[in-house]
Parts: C-alpha cells; sequence; structure tokens
C-alpha cells in the first residue's frame, strides 16, 4: 500500500471545478474526460450490440470468454455515464476473470428519471434469460450509482418472479436517497469527490420528485434482501457514500445472505478505477475477479452436473 499513491489520486480529484451547480452538459463532458484517463487493459474485444432493446457494449478477452457473464452497470449519477467511461473497470474484471461482460447504456436522467434505469437493466436481465444464459452464470457488477442498480436491478427481478443471478460486485454504489448515512456529514471533505450538495443536485434530476423512501431508491434503509445471492461490496474509507454500504451489508447479514463488506482505507469513490496507478486498487480488482470466478464457477458447475 502506497501513502504517495494514494495522495496523488486524492489530489487528482481535487482539481479545482467551476463553483456552484454544473449542468447537465458539464457534467457529462467533465465525467468523460475524467474516464478517458483511465487505463483500460489490453487483450479485449469490444463491440456494439443491443441488450433488452438498449445499446450495450460486449466486452470479452481476444482468446474467447469462458463460461459465464457479467451484466456491468456504469456508474455516474444516473445522469451521465456510459459504458465507455466505464471500459476501464469493465475491461479489468474482464482481464482478470476471463469471463465475457455486458455494458449496458441505460436511460438517463433528467430525460429519464426513476425508474427508467431499472427498468433497462431489467430488460437487459431478462434478455440473458429468455436467450437461454442460465442465470447460475450471470453476475451483475457496477460502480456507483450502478452499483446502486446491481441491488435495485435484482430487487426489481425478484418481484417479477425471475431467478436472481449467482452474485452481485458493487463497487462504491449508491444505495441510499433518502442520503440519511452518518458519513455523508462525517466525510464531508475527506471525500474529494462529493458533497451532499453535489448528490442532492444529481439526484433531483433522477428522482423527479419521486419519494426516495422506497426500497428501488434507498435499499440500504428500506430493501428486504431475503433470498439475495452472494454480495461483494468494495467501498473506501473516504467517501460520503460509505455507510450506503455499511448499512446494506448489515441487511443482508440480518437477511440471511452471504456478504462480503471489503473496505479499503484512504481511498476515495470507486477508487478500483484506478487500476495501473493505485496498488490498492488492482488488489480490489483481483479481490473482486476471485469472488466472481468463485461464485460463477460454482453455478456453471452444479448447472453442467444437472444436465
Amino acid at each position: 500500500m502506497s501513502t504517495e499513491q494514494r495522495a496523488r489520486v486524492d489530489a487528482m480529484m481535487r482539481q479545482p471545478r467551476p463553483e456552484g451547480p454544473r449542468s447537465v452538459e458539464a457534467l457529462r463532458a467533465g465525467f468523460k474526460a475524467l474516464m478517458a484517463q483511465m487505463i483500460v487493459p489490453g487483450g479485449l474485444r469490444t463491440t456494439h450490440t443491443t441488450l433488452g432493446g438498449r445499446p450495450a457494449l460486449r466486452v470479452e478477452p481476444e482468446a474467447g470468454p469462458r463460461a459465464g457473464t457479467i451484466l456491468y452497470f456504469h456508474g455516474g449519477g444516473f445522469v451521465f455515464g456510459s459504458p465507455e467511461t466505464a471500459l476501464s473497470l469493465t475491461g479489468q474484471l474482464v482481464a482478470r476473470t476471463g469471463l465475457g461482460a455486458y455494458s449496458l447504456e441505460y436511460r438517463l436522467a433528467p430525460e429519464h428519471p426513476f425508474p427508467a434505469a431499472i427498468e433497462d437493466a431489467l430488460s437487459a436481465y431478462r434478455d440473458l434469460l429468455d436467450n437461454g444464459t442460465d442465470p447460475s452464470a450471470i453476475a451483475f457488477a457496477g460502480d456507483s450509482a450502478g452499483g446502486g442498480l446491481t441491488v435495485t436491478t435484482c430487487l426489481a427481478a425478484r418481484d417479477a418472479g425471475l431467478p436472481l443471478p449467482a452474485a452481485i460486485v458493487a463497487f462504491s454504489p449508491g444505495l441510499d436517497a433518502t442520503r440519511t448515512g452518518e458519513s455523508m456529514d462525517a466525510k464531508h471533505g475527506v471525500d474529494p469527490v462529493f458533497t451532499r450538495q453535489a448528490l442532492e443536485h444529481t439526484g433531483a434530476m433522477y428522482l423527479a420528485g419521486a419519494d426516495p423512501h422506497q426500497p428501488l431508491l434507498s435499499p440500504a434503509v428500506l430493501a428486504d434482501l431475503t433470498g439475495f445471492p452472494p454480495l461483494l461490496l468494495q467501498v473506501g474509507t473516504n467517501e460520503v457514500l460509505l455507510d450506503d454500504s455499511t448499512r446494506l451489508a448489515a441487511r443482508a447479514r440480518a437477511a440471511g445472505v452471504d456478504v462480503v463488506l471489503d473496505v479499503t482505507a484512504d481511498v476515495p469513490h470507486v477508487f478500483q478505477a484506478f487500476a495501473g496507478v493505485l496498488d490498492e486498487a488492482d488488489e480490489a480488482l483481483d479481490r473482486a475477479a476471485l469472488f466472481l470466478g468463485q461464485r460463477l464457477n460454482a453455478g456453471c458447475t452444479a448447472h453442467a452436473s444437472a444436465e
């Protein structure tokens, strides 16, 4: 672990930004420019496709994927981001696991507020199932808002009577639109990325007047996670969203769900994006890859032996 690396990443994330709320166009352009600096591993093949009626990016090893599929949901506060901005994260998981992934381009707010993103994610999952992919060979993964989608899509799938995926991996997930976690204030200033005001600015675009006190918006405080697949939640201590993960983990434990709460010290929101620059990012991705490999291997093996 390198104090120097962490300090460099923190300084990078604290680059001066314009004062006051930024327009949707400025948010989208700024995020695209930031994520373009992240390292995408070599040895990957990407193709544009569709899933559940939405554009998606297929990411797989050039040598071909092994059995199992990652359905990836990108971050961006439900307002910005795309499969391309998340390619470093999706690519790192694919490179480390040998699995193929679909990264979904779900609809964004404010043009398409809640529950559009969840509807698109559920349609993509349903499409995989309808095309014969066994749920025991599917894992949901995502970062930030997309990390939240891994959980809310699973809730929506369960409510729709669909079989659930084999595993969920969430990087710094947003899981509480009520913004009631203690870390929202305790980590103010420590978090180089977010403030309460910034989250409420984009959050209002996604909510569009919806009551945040419902499971599909605030699963960390309201969701019943009974029957959920094993969960891996990775988060940094320098995050205002830290308690989104700690409270969801507690709810998962209470519901009898296997859960790994993986907290890394002194790193920011979605620190895994800094793979190749920050040792902790590479180590966290290795742990995520191990988790996915174990869960999907078990599911694929069980399915094959049953045939």
